[in-house]
């Protein structure tokens, strides 16, 4: 009596034999399966390890020139502690070789240029530059250095914050907060300027968030302007025991109502002008594209 083998799903024959066939991962159910389900919690959880390990692999110059720079500040701090310098003190013998030196506008449009590396006051700075230089000369200097020392801030934080936003470690708000502020680049700048918020932490916010520089520029140059000129011309009205007291005591001179004032209204008009500029750029590209 001849019995017939039950053939069962997936066998096949081999040399007339009944063979099943050899289990592969096709045989696993994709869509809600043990594999999806463990490559979505690898996304969740490894995948995030992954991405901070890429980070570090991308980005490691930063992070090197970060620590170079902080051991440099730190060596700076260590010096003046071992030789019982204070920052005051250092800066008045500082202001004294200025003032005797006949490269003195070079050399203050130099210091100016490269404080936001050493985190130094730009207030004291540029109450420095009227008393060295009177109210004209100090602020043609001052606005000279002031912009240059915010160029070099703005491209530190453009190196430091470049790719960084492109991530998948970036968040979504912190992109689309990102974006918001590139669309409106200069209102943002110069409402930043006019409230007098810290002058380096603009220049370097601005770098990385990758602000466009045209428009940090020119919103840094009209946003300066009524600080730097009061300051300026506090700073040249003031004696050499008056600028010794400032800087020793930390005490700065308040700022006059009458500056506000001339800041309000400049930023009222620079808000207005910018806002008809973008309304007639878009009318142009609608034409164009008509």
């Amino acid at each position: 009596m001849n019995h017939q083998k039950a053939e069962w799903p997936g066998a096949e024959k081999r040399q007339g034999h009944l063979c099943p066939r050899r289990f592969t991962y096709r045989d696993i159910p994709m869509k809600g399966g043990i594999i999806a389900k463990t490559t979505r919690a690898f996304k969740r959880n490894g995948g995030r390890r992954m991405s901070l390990s890429s980070w570090w692999t991308k980005h490691w110059q930063k992070a090197g020139a970060a620590l170079i720079w902080a051991a440099i500040i730190g060596g700076l701090l260590l010096f003046m502690r071992t030789h019982q310098l204070t920052p005051s003190a250092l800066f008045l013998a500082g202001l004294t070789w200025v003032e005797a030196n006949p490269l003195a506008p070079l050399v203050y449009i130099v210091l100016y240029a490269l404080r936001p590396l050493t985190l130094f006051s730009s207030v004291i700075l540029t109450l420095a530059g009227g008393f060295l230089f009177g109210p004209v000369w100090g602020i043609l200097y001052t606005v000279i250095g002031a912009n240059l020392s915010a160029t070099i801030a703005f491209f530190v934080g453009r190196y430091f914050g470049q790719g960084l936003l492109d991530d998948e470690t970036a968040s979504g708000w912190m992109q689309r907060y990102a974006r918001r502020i590139r669309e409106n680049s200069f209102e943002t700048v110069l409402i930043m300027r006019f409230i007098f918020l810290p002058y380096d932490l603009v220049n370097y916010l601005s770098g990385f968030l990758r602000v466009g520089y045209g428009s940090f520029l020119l919103a840094t140059v009209i946003g300066s302007i009524p600080g730097t000129v009061a300051f300026v011309w506090m700073g040249a009205s003031l004696s050499t025991t008056e600028m010794v007291n400032m800087v020793q005591t930390g005490k700065l001179p308040t700022l006059d109502w009458r500056l506000l004032i001339v800041s309000a209204t400049m930023f009222v008009v620079s808000i207005a002008l910018s806002q008809y500029l973008k309304r007639r750029e878009s009318a142009a590209t609608a034409v164009a594209s008509w």
